[in-house]
Parts: C-alpha cells; structure tokens; sequence
C-alpha cells in the first residue's frame, strides 16, 4: 500500500450507541460509572454516560487500518479528546497524510460529532509492501508474524507449523 502527502482518507460514519459506549468500556476494563450509568452520569453533571478515550482510541485504530490493509501495523497513536460522544449522535472520522518516509505514514486524524470535534490527533502506520514479491515468507528471513508471533501467510492468513493455511 502506498500513500502521498496530501491523501485524503475517505470518512468514516460510526453511530454513537450505547451498546458501542458500554462495550468499549467493558472491553478496555474501565468501570468508570460514567461509562455505563446513566443516572450516575448526570449525577456528575453529564447529561448521559460517554464514550471513554480507549474506546475512542481503538475506532481511531480501526480506520486508518481499514484505509490501509490488514498488513499496515498502527506503530504510535497520539489523540487528544475533545467534545463527548454521547449515546444517539455519530461521529465522522476523516484524515489526511502529512508525511510519508521509510515505510512510515503520518496521518492527521479528526473526529466530529454534534458538538463539535471529538478527538484530533496523529497517527503513524508502517505501511505493507506493494507487492506479492515484498511480502516475507515463513522459512525465509524476515518472515511475517501476526500480533500473537503466529507466521502469516502472503495474504495474511496464519499458517500452521508446515507451512499450510489454517
């Protein structure tokens, strides 16, 4: 995958429910009651529960991932949090790159609700080779390893110990 300076990232539309808020919290183990209750929430002055910043982090993930392949590893994910997002409104994420060096894209990355910007920040992604010819094979130098050190095939898939598709 390649990417120019100046690309825009087509958006991507997520509805903010409060399945999504109270999973992501779950999910990253914050219990904060602010992320799951609602007559708690107001009790500290929000007029609903919130999505945490975990949360938030990982959609942020998911979409320059989406953008880039399921070969492109996210290598630093730095965002600020702005406005809330609150159950029934969406938030629309776009980017744009701003560097591209050495197998490394930088991407500004905003997020918008109702409100306004929900989180803005800075993204860099190792970006997966063009070609079936860049990518490592398992037996050669360099072989390709998923997130939990499994050898991964050419189009990704993870291999068993001789070399077939599991």
């Amino acid at each position: 995958m390649t990417a120019r300076v100046g690309e825009e990232l087509p958006p991507l539309r997520i509805p903010i429910t409060r399945t999504l808020i109270v999973s992501g919290a779950i999910a990253s183990r914050d219990y904060q009651d602010v992320h799951h209750d609602a007559e708690a929430a107001k009790a500290k002055g929000s007029p609903d529960i919130f999505m945490n910043i975990l949360t938030t982090n990982g959609l942020v993930g998911r979409y320059i991932t989406d953008h880039f392949g399921p070969r492109a590893r996210l290598r630093k994910v730095a965002i600020r949090l702005g406005a809330p997002n609150y159950p029934g409104d969406e938030m629309v994420l776009t980017g744009q790159v701003t560097a591209v060096a050495e197998g490394l894209a930088e991407i500004s990355v905003t997020g918008r609700n109702a409100l306004g910007k929900h989180v803005t920040g800075k993204v860099t992604v190792s970006l997966a080779p063009d070609s079936a010819e860049d990518i490592p094979r398992p037996g050669h130098h360099g072989e390709a390893h998923g997130p939990h050190g499994e050898v991964l095939g050419p189009h990704g898939e993870v291999l068993g110990p001789h070399g077939e598709a599991r």
